[in-house]
């Protein structure tokens, strides 16, 4: 088992490059599970499910089993992962879902964000002009109005064939039998058990006496989870924003001293919105618009890097890295400076997203040296002219297409279980920008288009991207977790696959790296760049961070006579499965 575990290092770190690294950190680099490679990667014709985890992508197949078409398919999923990654998504939660739907041949985006209650105040951050991190992570001000149940439940009205109760039935189940936590889960519960702890309703789902956190092995069940399901399974929308669970969520907010109400809850708004689009070489890049920022920057640095030969240059070469790290930095710098939620800023999307835009900045990435982050953001009109979450995608053999990314924010979101309902509110309130400049969980920086106002939607990266051939078929859906790490991570993956052409085990297994303006910093993540690599990237004045991304990419690619190919990140506990 030794040797192939090694092998398997072996092929991941060595399909990264166009050379076989000299050298190799075998402390540092991740040893892959166990488990056979066909747990993560599969292939089928009818359809394709790429998850986060084997219960979720097992909910998806039912739906499929049972007749139900790919939105129900997307439905069960949803529900399901809200069950089975706790620290990482639920009810409590909100997110966006990227569709392609064939028959009409259209992109549709839904925005599901989370919302600022009615009564949240700017500065409600803010003491004595100073910022308050631990406000917007634990406890009751954290939380945003949760929008995961009205988005999914309206995926499911609009587009879906089986019944509800039949759709959520393994989520409910999930809930109510429990199954044995696993590594990741096991690592979130340890991390935050001191969070988890203050508050009771938490303390009796996830810990032990004594407020030990589970560990692997141990079997979790969620009875008070699986009652709500069953709520919303018989009552739709009204089964979680209005009656018992309404009241449950507003009581305890109330008792905590939290803002959302009732009113919140019964007023919350599902968005529809237009994707962005972009090209890169003739390819079609659609994905997710603001409140995201995550697919206006994605096309910005692709746009940037349109410009350079990065295939001939070789994929984890230093040069290629400096150029998309260079591209990296000045978009996050540009997300700082204009990126909120269109309905109540300005954000430049269409300069943002211009091949012309993107032209000025490449003249201001020098070839040979790393950028200073101070330049950083350049007015628009300055640039010379002539940048703890789960993810699924399902394709069908229709060209169907449902990509979602959902999350409560950090691990286990504000860390408040409501009580009696088994909801782990989000804290996506930290999201928002606390005052200009303001750092948030992922090390953001904050600009004053992100500032909190009532209703709004925090800024995000959540990039569910679909990508199109050349003759405009469906080639490629993907996204991930992790914060500001998703834009980067899924660009990147996006890269390997057009720029570099590797298959796509190998695009999605390949060293990824991030560059977010500040810190001034490449963060590198396992199974790490070869140090010849890192020598000369040191030696043009680049600061090297070894640290893992935390992304986890869930990505399905039309191969030859439609074959459908789905990988699901071999870092961590995920599921593909076809048929």
């Amino acid at each position: 088992m030794f040797t192939k575990r090694i092998f398997l290092l072996f092929l991941l770190v060595s399909c990264a490059s166009n050379q076989v690294p000299q050298e190799l950190n075998l402390k540092q680099a991740p040893l892959i599970s166990g488990k056979e490679r066909s747990q993560y990667e599969a292939f089928g014709k009818k359809y394709m499910i790429a998850s986060q985890g084997g219960a979720t992508t097992m909910a998806a197949r039912s739906a499929f089993d049972l007749g139900g078409n790919i939105f129900d398919a997307a439905v069960a999923a949803s529900f399901a992962i809200s069950v089975e990654r706790p620290h990482s998504t639920g009810l409590g939660g909100g997110g966006f879902m990227l569709i392609r739907h064939a028959s009409s041949n259209k992109n549709m985006a839904l925005d599901f964000r989370e919302m600022a209650p009615r009564r949240a105040p700017k500065n409600m951050f803010l003491e004595n002009g100073k910022q308050v991190k631990e406000r917007s992570l634990t406890g009751p001000l954290a939380s945003g109005t949760p929008g995961l149940v009205a988005g999914v439940l309206e995926a499911h009205e609009k587009y879906g064939q089986l019944p509800l109760e039949a759709v959520m039935k393994p989520a409910i189940d999930l809930a109510e039998k429990g199954f044995l936590v696993y590594s990741a889960l096991a690592e979130a519960l340890k991390e935050e058990a001191d969070r988890l702890c203050q508050f009771e309703a938490s303390k009796k789902i996830f810990l032990k006496k004594n407020c030990k956190p589970l560990r692997a092995g141990d079997l979790l069940v969620q009875k008070d989870l699986a009652k709500t399901l069953k709520l919303i399974a018989k009552k739709g929308r009204d089964g979680f924003y209005a009656g018992h669970v309404a009241n449950q969520i507003a009581k305890n907010q109330k008792e905590l001293g939290g803002l959302i109400t009732k009113k919140d809850l019964a007023n919350y708004k599902v968005k529809n919105r237009k994707p962005v689009e972009g090209s890169y070489k003739g390819y079609k890049i659609v994905s997710m618009p603001p409140p995201s920022s995550g697919g206006t920057h994605i096309i910005q640095i692709l746009n940037i890097l349109e410009g350079y030969d990065l295939k001939s240059m070789g994929a984890q070469s230093a040069q290629a890295v400096h150029l998309t790290s260079s591209a990296m930095q000045i978009a996050f710098a540009d997300r700082a400076e204009h990126m909120g939620d269109a309905d109540f800023v300005n954000v430049p999307v269409e300069k943002l997203l211009s091949k012309k835009y993107a032209q000025g900045l490449r003249k201001l990435i020098p070839m040979d040296k790393a950028m200073d982050s101070s330049k950083f953001p350049i007015p628009l009109h300055k640039v010379p002219e002539p940048e703890h979450t789960t993810h699924f995608t399902i394709m069908d053999g229709e060209g169907n297409i449902v990509t979602s990314t959902q999350t409560i924010n950090g691990w286990f979101g504000s860390a408040v279980t409501v009580p009696e309902t088994g909801i782990v509110m989000n804290n996506e309130m930290d999201d928002f920008a606390s005052h200009v400049g303001g750092v948030n969980l992922f090390g953001a920086i904050g600009g004053k288009n992100n500032l909190i106002h009532p209703r709004k939607r925090p800024l995000s990266s959540m990039s569910p991207t679909i990508v199109y051939d050349k003759e405009g078929k469906p080639l490629l859906a993907l996204g991930t977790p992790s914060g500001t790490r998703i834009l980067t991570c899924v660009m990147q993956t996006v890269l390997n696959v057009l720029e570099h052409e590797m298959p796509l085990w190998q695009a999605v297994a390949a060293t990824r790296y991030h560059h977010q303006w500040r810190p001034e910093e490449i963060r590198v993540g396992p199974p790490f760049l070869p140090l010849k690599t890192e020598k000369k990237l040191k030696a043009m004045g680049h600061k090297i961070n070894p640290k893992s991304l935390g992304c986890k990419v869930q990505a399905i690619k039309v191969e030859k006579d439609n074959l459908l190919h789905g990988v699901s990140d071999p870092r961590e506990e995920g599921m593909s499965h076809g048929k």
